[in-house]
Protein backbone atom coordinates (compact mmCIF):
# COMPACT_ATOMS: atom_id res chain seq x y z
CA UNK A 1 0.00 0.00 0.00
CA UNK A 2 2.96 2.64 0.73
CA UNK A 3 4.47 1.83 -2.87
CA UNK A 4 -0.08 2.95 -4.38
CA UNK A 5 0.50 6.20 -1.33
CA UNK A 6 1.48 8.68 -3.47
CA UNK A 7 -0.76 7.98 -6.64
CA UNK A 8 -3.45 8.23 -4.26
CA UNK A 9 -3.05 11.36 -3.10
CA UNK A 10 -2.45 12.55 -6.05
CA UNK A 11 -6.13 10.92 -7.39
CA UNK A 12 -7.62 12.57 -4.02
CA UNK A 13 -6.17 16.21 -4.69
CA UNK A 14 -7.65 16.59 -8.17
CA UNK A 15 -11.17 15.76 -6.65
CA UNK A 16 -14.15 18.21 -6.21
CA UNK A 17 -15.22 17.34 -2.78
CA UNK A 18 -13.46 17.53 0.06
CA UNK A 19 -11.36 13.97 0.73
CA UNK A 20 -9.15 13.06 3.61
CA UNK A 21 -7.29 9.64 4.02
CA UNK A 22 -6.17 8.58 7.44
CA UNK A 23 -4.88 5.04 8.74
CA UNK A 24 -6.24 2.35 11.23
CA UNK A 25 -5.00 4.57 13.76
CA UNK A 26 -7.64 7.28 12.56
CA UNK A 27 -4.57 9.74 11.84
CA UNK A 28 -4.77 11.86 8.89
CA UNK A 29 -2.49 10.92 6.09
CA UNK A 30 -3.63 13.23 3.64
CA UNK A 31 -6.54 16.10 3.23
CA UNK A 32 -7.14 17.55 -0.45
CA UNK A 33 -7.42 20.69 -1.91
CA UNK A 34 -11.09 20.91 -1.15
CA UNK A 35 -11.08 19.63 2.11
CA UNK A 36 -8.74 22.12 2.76
CA UNK A 37 -10.31 25.13 1.60
CA UNK A 38 -13.81 23.98 3.18
CA UNK A 39 -12.65 22.84 6.88
CA UNK A 40 -9.02 24.19 7.73
CA UNK A 41 -7.97 26.67 5.16
CA UNK A 42 -5.08 28.09 8.28
CA UNK A 43 -4.37 24.62 9.82
CA UNK A 44 -2.76 21.94 8.72
CA UNK A 45 -4.50 18.15 9.51
CA UNK A 46 -1.84 15.90 8.50
CA UNK A 47 -1.00 13.91 11.51
CA UNK A 48 -4.05 14.51 13.65
CA UNK A 49 -6.81 12.36 14.17
CA UNK A 50 -10.13 12.51 12.45
CA UNK A 51 -12.19 12.80 15.53
CA UNK A 52 -10.10 15.52 17.26
CA UNK A 53 -10.15 17.40 13.83
CA UNK A 54 -14.05 17.32 13.40
CA UNK A 55 -15.65 16.86 16.37
CA UNK A 56 -13.00 18.15 18.47
CA UNK A 57 -13.09 14.27 20.72
CA UNK A 58 -10.28 13.33 22.69
CA UNK A 59 -11.26 9.49 21.70
CA UNK A 60 -12.80 7.58 18.41
CA UNK A 61 -16.56 8.43 17.72
CA UNK A 62 -17.88 5.74 18.48
CA UNK A 63 -16.21 5.81 22.05
CA UNK A 64 -18.04 9.17 22.10
CA UNK A 65 -21.35 7.76 21.78
CA UNK A 66 -21.41 9.21 17.76
CA UNK A 67 -21.62 6.37 15.09
CA UNK A 68 -18.26 6.18 13.78
CA UNK A 69 -17.96 5.20 9.59
CA UNK A 70 -14.55 3.91 10.14
CA UNK A 71 -15.82 1.22 13.14
CA UNK A 72 -18.35 -0.03 10.98
CA UNK A 73 -16.53 -0.19 7.63
CA UNK A 74 -14.04 -2.30 9.67
CA UNK A 75 -17.01 -4.40 10.71
CA UNK A 76 -18.76 -4.51 7.25
CA UNK A 77 -15.52 -4.37 5.30
CA UNK A 78 -17.62 -2.12 2.50
CA UNK A 79 -18.54 1.83 2.25
CA UNK A 80 -20.30 3.28 5.01
CA UNK A 81 -22.61 6.65 5.17
CA UNK A 82 -23.21 8.41 8.40
CA UNK A 83 -24.31 11.91 9.18
CA UNK A 84 -22.14 14.03 11.39
CA UNK A 85 -21.76 17.55 13.30
CA UNK A 86 -18.53 18.59 12.43
CA UNK A 87 -16.80 21.58 13.33
CA UNK A 88 -15.82 24.09 10.80
CA UNK A 89 -14.29 27.57 10.75
CA UNK A 90 -17.91 28.86 10.30
CA UNK A 91 -19.25 26.82 13.50
CA UNK A 92 -20.87 23.25 13.74
CA UNK A 93 -22.65 22.11 10.73
CA UNK A 94 -24.19 18.99 9.44
CA UNK A 95 -21.86 16.96 7.05
CA UNK A 96 -22.30 13.47 4.97
CA UNK A 97 -19.71 11.17 5.08
CA UNK A 98 -19.28 8.77 3.23
CA UNK A 99 -16.07 6.32 3.94
CA UNK A 100 -14.03 3.46 2.17
CA UNK A 101 -11.93 1.14 3.41
CA UNK A 102 -8.75 0.43 1.25
CA UNK A 103 -6.98 -3.16 2.02
CA UNK A 104 -2.90 -3.52 1.53
CA UNK A 105 -1.65 -6.75 -0.19
CA UNK A 106 -2.20 -9.00 3.13
CA UNK A 107 -5.90 -7.98 2.48
CA UNK A 108 -6.04 -6.14 5.95
CA UNK A 109 -7.75 -2.67 6.20
CA UNK A 110 -5.23 -0.70 6.24
CA UNK A 111 -6.50 3.21 5.09
CA UNK A 112 -9.48 4.48 5.01
CA UNK A 113 -10.79 7.48 2.52
CA UNK A 114 -13.63 10.11 3.59
CA UNK A 115 -15.71 11.76 1.60
CA UNK A 116 -17.19 15.00 3.10
CA UNK A 117 -20.15 17.03 1.86
CA UNK A 118 -21.82 19.80 3.94
CA UNK A 119 -25.42 19.50 4.16
CA UNK A 120 -27.52 22.59 3.57
CA UNK A 121 -30.65 21.86 4.31
CA UNK A 122 -30.71 21.75 8.37
CA UNK A 123 -28.70 24.41 10.75
CA UNK A 124 -27.15 24.10 14.21
CA UNK A 125 -26.91 27.81 14.36
CA UNK A 126 -30.06 30.09 14.68
CA UNK A 127 -31.27 30.45 11.30
CA UNK A 128 -33.11 32.38 9.08
CA UNK A 129 -34.98 29.40 7.28
CA UNK A 130 -35.14 25.78 7.33
CA UNK A 131 -34.51 22.82 9.72
CA UNK A 132 -32.87 23.73 12.71
CA UNK A 133 -31.50 21.52 15.26
CA UNK A 134 -28.85 18.94 17.06
CA UNK A 135 -30.77 16.66 19.60
CA UNK A 136 -30.58 13.06 18.81
CA UNK A 137 -33.66 12.20 17.60
CA UNK A 138 -33.65 15.51 15.24
CA UNK A 139 -30.16 14.15 13.51
CA UNK A 140 -31.97 10.84 13.40
CA UNK A 141 -34.86 12.12 11.28
CA UNK A 142 -32.45 14.79 9.14
CA UNK A 143 -29.75 11.53 8.27
CA UNK A 144 -32.91 9.62 6.26
CA UNK A 145 -34.18 13.00 4.59
CA UNK A 146 -30.18 12.99 3.40
CA UNK A 147 -30.43 9.00 2.48
CA UNK A 148 -33.58 9.67 0.22
CA UNK A 149 -33.07 13.32 -1.01
CA UNK A 150 -31.32 11.91 -3.83
CA UNK A 151 -33.23 9.24 -4.98
CA UNK A 152 -36.68 9.10 -6.54
CA UNK A 153 -38.67 6.86 -3.66
CA UNK A 154 -42.16 8.05 -2.16
CA UNK A 155 -41.86 9.76 0.95
CA UNK A 156 -44.32 9.96 4.03
CA UNK A 157 -43.90 11.92 6.82
CA UNK A 158 -45.39 11.72 9.79
CA UNK A 159 -45.81 13.61 12.80
CA UNK A 160 -47.86 16.06 14.86
CA UNK A 161 -49.11 19.22 14.06
CA UNK A 162 -46.52 21.61 14.14
CA UNK A 163 -43.36 19.70 13.88
CA UNK A 164 -42.30 21.31 10.79
CA UNK A 165 -43.15 18.50 8.18
CA UNK A 166 -43.60 21.18 5.03
CA UNK A 167 -40.17 22.27 5.97
CA UNK A 168 -38.71 18.34 5.82
CA UNK A 169 -40.77 17.90 2.26
CA UNK A 170 -38.87 20.96 1.10
CA UNK A 171 -35.41 19.92 2.64
CA UNK A 172 -36.03 16.48 0.67
CA UNK A 173 -37.04 18.46 -2.28
CA UNK A 174 -33.84 20.30 -2.31
CA UNK A 175 -31.35 17.26 -1.87
CA UNK A 176 -32.98 15.99 -4.73
CA UNK A 177 -31.95 16.51 -8.16
CA UNK A 178 -35.08 17.92 -8.90
CA UNK A 179 -34.21 20.98 -6.39
CA UNK A 180 -34.18 23.30 -9.46
CA UNK A 181 -37.82 22.01 -10.63
CA UNK A 182 -40.75 23.27 -8.61
CA UNK A 183 -42.38 22.32 -5.16
CA UNK A 184 -45.23 22.47 -5.40
CA UNK A 185 -47.62 22.14 -2.18
CA UNK A 186 -51.17 20.36 -2.12
CA UNK A 187 -53.52 21.40 1.38
CA UNK A 188 -55.27 18.41 1.06
CA UNK A 189 -57.51 19.45 4.15
CA UNK A 190 -58.41 22.21 2.55
CA UNK A 191 -60.25 20.90 -0.67
CA UNK A 192 -63.67 19.84 -0.77
CA UNK A 193 -64.04 16.22 -2.75
CA UNK A 194 -65.59 18.21 -5.73
CA UNK A 195 -62.88 20.84 -5.96
CA UNK A 196 -59.91 18.30 -5.46
CA UNK A 197 -60.11 16.67 -9.11
CA UNK A 198 -60.24 20.07 -10.60
CA UNK A 199 -57.44 21.70 -8.82
CA UNK A 200 -55.26 18.50 -8.74
CA UNK A 201 -55.44 17.60 -12.90
CA UNK A 202 -56.92 20.95 -14.40
CA UNK A 203 -60.07 20.93 -16.50
CA UNK A 204 -61.45 21.42 -19.71
CA UNK A 205 -63.39 25.00 -20.78
CA UNK A 206 -67.16 23.86 -20.22
CA UNK A 207 -66.44 21.06 -17.74
CA UNK A 208 -68.46 22.00 -15.57
CA UNK A 209 -70.72 25.30 -14.03
CA UNK A 210 -68.21 27.81 -14.12
CA UNK A 211 -65.62 26.74 -16.54
CA UNK A 212 -65.28 29.51 -18.56
CA UNK A 213 -61.12 28.38 -19.81
CA UNK A 214 -59.52 25.52 -19.93
CA UNK A 215 -57.06 25.45 -17.02
CA UNK A 216 -53.96 23.36 -15.99
CA UNK A 217 -53.92 21.93 -12.54
CA UNK A 218 -51.22 21.36 -9.68
CA UNK A 219 -49.59 18.18 -11.24
CA UNK A 220 -48.52 20.13 -14.41
CA UNK A 221 -47.16 22.77 -12.48
CA UNK A 222 -44.85 20.67 -11.09
CA UNK A 223 -43.86 18.59 -13.59
CA UNK A 224 -40.41 17.79 -13.32
CA UNK A 225 -40.42 18.67 -9.69
CA UNK A 226 -42.27 17.44 -6.55
CA UNK A 227 -45.46 17.28 -4.83
CA UNK A 228 -46.06 17.85 -1.72
CA UNK A 229 -49.18 16.62 -0.28
CA UNK A 230 -49.64 18.11 3.03
CA UNK A 231 -52.07 16.04 5.83
CA UNK A 232 -52.95 13.54 2.96
CA UNK A 233 -55.14 11.64 5.35
CA UNK A 234 -57.71 14.01 4.61
CA UNK A 235 -57.72 12.86 0.84
CA UNK A 236 -61.69 12.02 0.11
CA UNK A 237 -61.72 8.39 -0.36
CA UNK A 238 -63.31 8.71 -3.91
CA UNK A 239 -60.23 10.58 -4.70
CA UNK A 240 -57.62 8.33 -3.45
CA UNK A 241 -57.79 5.65 -6.51
CA UNK A 242 -57.45 9.01 -9.06
CA UNK A 243 -54.20 9.37 -6.78
CA UNK A 244 -53.45 5.95 -7.02
CA UNK A 245 -53.54 5.97 -10.38
CA UNK A 246 -50.78 8.59 -10.74
CA UNK A 247 -48.78 7.63 -8.81
CA UNK A 248 -48.89 4.25 -10.55
CA UNK A 249 -48.61 5.44 -14.03
CA UNK A 250 -47.36 9.04 -13.75
CA UNK A 251 -50.82 9.31 -15.63
CA UNK A 252 -54.00 11.98 -15.53
CA UNK A 253 -56.67 12.84 -17.42
CA UNK A 254 -57.75 16.47 -16.86
CA UNK A 255 -61.34 17.23 -16.02
CA UNK A 256 -63.64 16.76 -19.45
CA UNK A 257 -61.35 15.47 -20.93
CA UNK A 258 -60.26 11.98 -21.77
CA UNK A 259 -56.94 12.47 -22.92
CA UNK A 260 -53.99 10.92 -21.37
CA UNK A 261 -51.62 12.63 -20.19
CA UNK A 262 -47.86 12.13 -18.36
CA UNK A 263 -46.22 13.97 -15.97
CA UNK A 264 -43.26 13.14 -14.53
CA UNK A 265 -43.18 14.26 -10.17
CA UNK A 266 -42.17 13.05 -7.24
CA UNK A 267 -44.24 12.19 -4.12
CA UNK A 268 -43.94 13.48 -0.61
CA UNK A 269 -47.15 13.39 1.62
CA UNK A 270 -47.78 14.39 4.82
CA UNK A 271 -50.04 13.16 7.65
CA UNK A 272 -50.43 13.09 11.86
CA UNK A 273 -52.96 10.51 11.40
CA UNK A 274 -52.37 6.74 11.72
CA UNK A 275 -52.85 6.28 8.69
CA UNK A 276 -52.80 1.97 9.25
CA UNK A 277 -55.54 2.60 11.09
CA UNK A 278 -57.45 4.16 8.25
CA UNK A 279 -56.79 1.46 6.36
CA UNK A 280 -57.89 -0.63 8.97
CA UNK A 281 -61.21 0.82 9.19
CA UNK A 282 -61.76 1.35 5.59
CA UNK A 283 -61.37 5.27 5.28
CA UNK A 284 -58.12 4.62 3.55
CA UNK A 285 -57.03 2.80 0.66
CA UNK A 286 -54.50 -0.27 1.63
CA UNK A 287 -52.64 0.40 -1.83
CA UNK A 288 -52.60 4.15 -1.87
CA UNK A 289 -51.05 3.54 1.82
CA UNK A 290 -48.39 1.43 0.31
CA UNK A 291 -47.59 3.63 -2.19
CA UNK A 292 -47.09 6.82 -0.60
CA UNK A 293 -44.64 4.97 1.84
CA UNK A 294 -41.87 3.67 0.41
CA UNK A 295 -39.79 5.84 3.04
CA UNK A 296 -41.41 6.75 5.83
CA UNK A 297 -39.66 9.29 8.26
CA UNK A 298 -41.27 10.33 11.60
CA UNK A 299 -40.54 13.71 12.85
CA UNK A 300 -39.87 14.36 16.57
CA UNK A 301 -42.24 16.44 18.87
CA UNK A 302 -40.55 19.29 20.12
CA UNK A 303 -40.82 17.79 23.78
CA UNK A 304 -38.66 14.92 22.51
CA UNK A 305 -35.74 17.70 21.69
CA UNK A 306 -36.14 19.75 24.80
CA UNK A 307 -32.61 20.52 24.28
CA UNK A 308 -33.46 22.36 20.88
CA UNK A 309 -35.68 25.01 22.49
CA UNK A 310 -32.96 27.30 23.07
CA UNK A 311 -31.72 27.49 19.21
CA UNK A 312 -35.23 27.31 17.55
CA UNK A 313 -36.23 30.07 19.85
CA UNK A 314 -33.44 32.16 18.87
CA UNK A 315 -33.87 31.61 15.14
CA UNK A 316 -38.00 31.86 15.94
CA UNK A 317 -37.36 35.15 17.41
CA UNK A 318 -35.52 36.55 14.53
CA UNK A 319 -38.24 35.58 12.43
CA UNK A 320 -40.93 37.18 14.09
CA UNK A 321 -39.44 40.45 15.41
CA UNK A 322 -36.89 40.96 12.98
CA UNK A 323 -35.97 44.50 13.31
CA UNK A 324 -35.97 44.59 17.27
CA UNK A 325 -32.82 41.82 18.18
CA UNK A 326 -34.65 40.43 20.78
CA UNK A 327 -33.01 38.15 23.73
CA UNK A 328 -34.36 35.80 25.89
CA UNK A 329 -33.22 35.64 29.36
CA UNK A 330 -32.02 32.70 31.52
CA UNK A 331 -35.44 32.39 33.49
CA UNK A 332 -37.31 33.24 30.08
CA UNK A 333 -35.64 30.65 28.30
CA UNK A 334 -35.86 27.74 31.49
CA UNK A 335 -39.60 28.47 31.45
CA UNK A 336 -40.19 27.74 27.57
CA UNK A 337 -38.44 24.19 28.10
CA UNK A 338 -40.53 23.47 30.74
CA UNK A 339 -43.84 24.05 28.87
CA UNK A 340 -45.22 21.04 26.49
CA UNK A 341 -45.97 22.33 23.72
CA UNK A 342 -48.88 20.13 22.72
CA UNK A 343 -48.67 22.85 19.15
CA UNK A 344 -44.31 21.91 18.79
CA UNK A 345 -42.94 24.20 16.99
CA UNK A 346 -45.62 26.06 15.54
CA UNK A 347 -46.49 27.01 19.54
CA UNK A 348 -43.05 27.44 20.23
CA UNK A 349 -43.35 30.05 17.14
CA UNK A 350 -46.98 31.64 18.89
CA UNK A 351 -45.73 32.11 22.04
CA UNK A 352 -42.60 33.96 21.11
CA UNK A 353 -44.67 36.37 19.05
CA UNK A 354 -47.27 36.98 21.90
CA UNK A 355 -43.83 37.41 24.11
CA UNK A 356 -42.34 39.70 21.81
CA UNK A 357 -45.02 42.22 21.54
CA UNK A 358 -45.96 42.05 25.50
CA UNK A 359 -42.21 43.36 25.70
CA UNK A 360 -41.14 46.78 25.37
CA UNK A 361 -37.83 46.20 25.82
CA UNK A 362 -34.10 44.34 24.57
CA UNK A 363 -35.05 41.17 26.46
CA UNK A 364 -38.23 38.69 26.59
CA UNK A 365 -38.21 37.98 30.65
CA UNK A 366 -40.18 34.76 32.35
CA UNK A 367 -43.00 37.42 33.03
CA UNK A 368 -43.73 38.09 29.31
CA UNK A 369 -43.66 34.48 28.29
CA UNK A 370 -46.09 33.32 31.51
CA UNK A 371 -48.16 36.18 30.15
CA UNK A 372 -47.54 34.92 26.37
CA UNK A 373 -48.16 30.70 27.84
CA UNK A 374 -50.97 32.44 29.36
CA UNK A 375 -53.22 34.17 26.84
CA UNK A 376 -53.03 30.84 24.84
CA UNK A 377 -54.80 28.93 27.69
CA UNK A 378 -57.15 31.36 28.32
CA UNK A 379 -57.74 31.69 24.66
CA UNK A 380 -58.03 27.82 24.38
CA UNK A 381 -60.57 28.06 27.37
CA UNK A 382 -63.18 30.10 25.42
CA UNK A 383 -62.90 27.70 22.42
CA UNK A 384 -63.67 24.81 24.50
CA UNK A 385 -66.66 27.43 25.97
CA UNK A 386 -68.98 27.57 23.04
CA UNK A 387 -72.09 29.31 22.90
CA UNK A 388 -74.46 27.86 24.96
CA UNK A 389 -72.24 26.28 27.33
CA UNK A 390 -71.87 27.88 30.88
CA UNK A 391 -68.06 28.47 31.56
CA UNK A 392 -68.53 27.33 34.96
CA UNK A 393 -68.83 23.75 33.99
CA UNK A 394 -65.34 23.52 33.02
CA UNK A 395 -62.82 22.69 34.82
CA UNK A 396 -60.24 24.58 35.40
CA UNK A 397 -57.03 23.46 33.20
CA UNK A 398 -54.07 22.75 35.06
CA UNK A 399 -50.70 24.33 33.50
CA UNK A 400 -49.54 21.96 30.94
CA UNK A 401 -50.43 18.83 32.31
CA UNK A 402 -53.91 19.93 31.87
CA UNK A 403 -54.05 20.23 28.10
CA UNK A 404 -55.44 16.58 27.92
CA UNK A 405 -58.72 17.55 29.84
CA UNK A 406 -58.59 21.17 27.99
CA UNK A 407 -58.92 18.79 25.06
CA UNK A 408 -61.67 16.81 26.25
CA UNK A 409 -63.54 19.44 27.57
CA UNK A 410 -63.46 21.26 24.06
CA UNK A 411 -64.66 18.02 22.53
CA UNK A 412 -67.35 17.58 24.89
CA UNK A 413 -68.37 21.26 23.93
CA UNK A 414 -68.40 20.55 19.96
CA UNK A 415 -70.39 17.78 20.72
CA UNK A 416 -73.08 19.72 22.89
CA UNK A 417 -73.22 22.29 19.51
CA UNK A 418 -73.66 19.00 17.56
CA UNK A 419 -76.38 17.97 19.28
CA UNK A 420 -78.50 21.46 19.15
CA UNK A 421 -77.03 22.49 15.81
CA UNK A 422 -79.98 22.10 12.32
CA UNK A 423 -77.91 23.76 9.98
CA UNK A 424 -74.99 23.60 7.85
CA UNK A 425 -71.15 23.26 8.49
CA UNK A 426 -70.35 26.72 7.39
CA UNK A 427 -72.88 28.20 9.53
CA UNK A 428 -71.92 25.70 12.62
CA UNK A 429 -67.96 27.45 11.62
CA UNK A 430 -69.14 30.87 11.70
CA UNK A 431 -71.71 30.49 15.26
CA UNK A 432 -67.96 29.25 16.93
CA UNK A 433 -66.28 31.75 15.51
CA UNK A 434 -63.63 29.40 13.56
CA UNK A 435 -63.20 28.39 9.90
CA UNK A 436 -64.63 25.77 8.50
CA UNK A 437 -61.59 24.09 7.64
CA UNK A 438 -60.54 24.03 11.62
CA UNK A 439 -64.31 22.62 11.87
CA UNK A 440 -63.78 20.12 9.85
CA UNK A 441 -60.07 18.89 11.35
CA UNK A 442 -62.15 19.52 14.91
CA UNK A 443 -65.24 17.22 13.46
CA UNK A 444 -62.52 14.61 11.99
CA UNK A 445 -60.29 14.34 15.41
CA UNK A 446 -64.05 14.10 17.45
CA UNK A 447 -64.69 11.04 14.91
CA UNK A 448 -61.64 9.46 15.77
CA UNK A 449 -62.05 9.68 19.78
CA UNK A 450 -65.13 7.90 19.41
Amino acid sequence: MSELLPELVSYLEVLSAPHILFDRQYRIVAANAAYRRQFSPQVSVIGRTCYEVSHHFDVPCDAAGESCPLARARDSGQRERVLHLHHTPRGEAYVNIELVPLRNAQGEHAYFVEKMEPLPIAQVQPAVQGLIGRAAVFQQMLELVARVGPSQANVLLLGESGTGKELAARAVHEASPRAGAPLVVVDCASLTETLFESELFGHERGAFTGASAAKSGLVESASGGTMFFDEVGDIPLPMQVKLLRLLESGTYRRVGSTELRRTDVRIVSATHRDLQSMVADGIFREDLYYRLSTFPIRLPALRERVDDIPVLATALLARVAPQRQLALSRPALQRLCEHAFPGNVRELRNVLERAALLCDGPVIESAHIERALGSATRIARHAALAPGVPEQSAAPAQSDAGSCSLRALAHDALRAQLQTHRGSRAALAAKLGISERSLYRKLRTLEERQ
